[in-house]
Parts: structure tokens; sequence; C-alpha cells
């Protein structure tokens, strides 16, 4: 089956630049287009898609407030930010919303069609080193980032995790991947992935973005360490 893809962004030649590359693909459909969230929330009545490609900066309704509602309903599509991240300082509050991930506009097309198959099939969708660039410059304006010191206290769902779980939580908050984990804790993949599955259930999230947003809010890594990188 195709992945069902919408586009939703005011600009209507990066829509056509993206419907052109994702026609190529055999396993890809572009079955919907919107031109802002408004337009987006009304196409999701009759269309069937499996992935949203959103914009941050819309008129009358923005790409944050568009994803919150998306995902807000029953069996919701995936949301995949596109964001110019020089100038979106909404981009986080999107994660926060719902958002599986994002991505930069200006992409390769391989790493977007890369992205949007990840995201369908539920995997973790933003790059590390892109993940610890959004984070050091976005956390600091979380209501208490970094602010809860490194035991994370003031977020007592933290206490369902075990010792395991939270060493865990703290790497996938630095944005290695499953293999990197599992090199650095000496455990297989399999295992890692176990954790972060039960990560997810114990703190009801969503995905692993979800688990550095939390990290990073309730003050278990800290934005802006030494040398620009998160720090425990």
């Amino acid at each position: 089956m195709s992945i069902r893809v919408m586009l939703v962004d005011d600009q209507a030649l990066l829509r056509a630049g993206f419907r052109m590359v994702l026609a190529a693909q055999p396993d890809m459909e572009v079955v919907a287009e919107a031109g802002d969230g408004a337009e987006a929330l009304e196409a999701l009545r009759t269309a069937e898609v499996d992935v949203v490609l959103m914009d941050v900066r819309m008129p009358r309704l923005d790409g944050v407030e568009a994803t919150r509602r998306i995902c807000a309903q029953p069996d919701a599509p995936k949301v995949l930010i596109l964001t110019t991240f020089d100038l979106d300082e909404y981009a986080f509050s999107a994660l926060k919303a719902g958002a599986g991930g994002f991505m930069l506009k200006d992409v390769p097309p391989g790493e977007l069609l890369a992205a949007i198959r990840a995201v369908h099939s539920g995997d973790a969708v933003v790059a590390p080193s892109t993940t610890r660039r959004l984070l050091d410059r976005f956390a600091p304006m979380l209501p208490g980032a970094g602010g809860n010191g490194p035991g994370g206290s003031a977020r007592p769902e933290l206490e369902r995790l075990t010792d395991r779980e939270r060493e865990v939580m703290l790497l996938v908050a630095q944005g290695l991947s499953n293999g990197e984990i599992a090199a650095r804790l000496v455990l297989s993949e399999a295992t890692v992935k176990t954790h972060v599955g039960r990560i997810l259930t114990k703190l009801e999230l969503r995905d692993r973005v979800q688990v550095v947003v939390l990290a990073y809010e309730s003050g278990l890594v800290r934005a802006q360490g030494p040398g620009g990188g998160p720090r425990l």
C-alpha cells in the first residue's frame, strides 16, 4: 500500500516541488494539499491520510495549532513538521503538540523520503544532530526547563521508571540512536528497543520525540551544556 501524504504549506511552489519528489516514489502518493492549517483540518474530513507534511508559519491557522488539533483526533495521521529552523521559534511547540518530528525545508530529497517512511512506520524521525541543535536553542524557553535539577523530581511520573529505563531515557534525550545506546550500555539493540517501548508506555508518550521533550522539561537533561551540547 502507498503512503498517503498531505502537503500543508502556504507556498504553492514549495508544495509543487514536494509533490514532484513524492510522485516519483512507488510507495507514496499525495492525496491532499492545503494552504494553511484550517484548510488541512477541513481536507482531513474527507481524505484518508497517513502522513501530513506540515509547515509552521501559515495564515489563519498555523502549523502548531493545526498539529495539536490533528493529533487530538482518534486514529490521527502522523505529522512531520517542515521548518526553516532559523526563523521558526514555534518548531519546538509543534513537537509538544504531537508532531512526530521535523525536517528542514531544504532537506535533501532522499532524507525527506526516509523521514516520511520512518514517520509512517512509527520510528524516530529526528536526526540526533538536529535534535541537539533544536533543543539547545529552544529548550531554555520551556517553563522550568533545566530548573528542576538533574533528578527531575518535579515530574512524579518519572518515578515509574527503573534505573535502567531512566538511563536509556537520558541517552535518548541526548539524541542517541538505539544502536548507539546499545553500544554505550553494552546491551543488544533489541533490549534497548524494549526499554524505549516501556518508557513510552509508562510515561504515556507517543514517540521518542516526546521522550526528549519531557527529559528537557523535567530537567533530566539541560540545554546549553559545555561545548554547546546537552548536559545531564
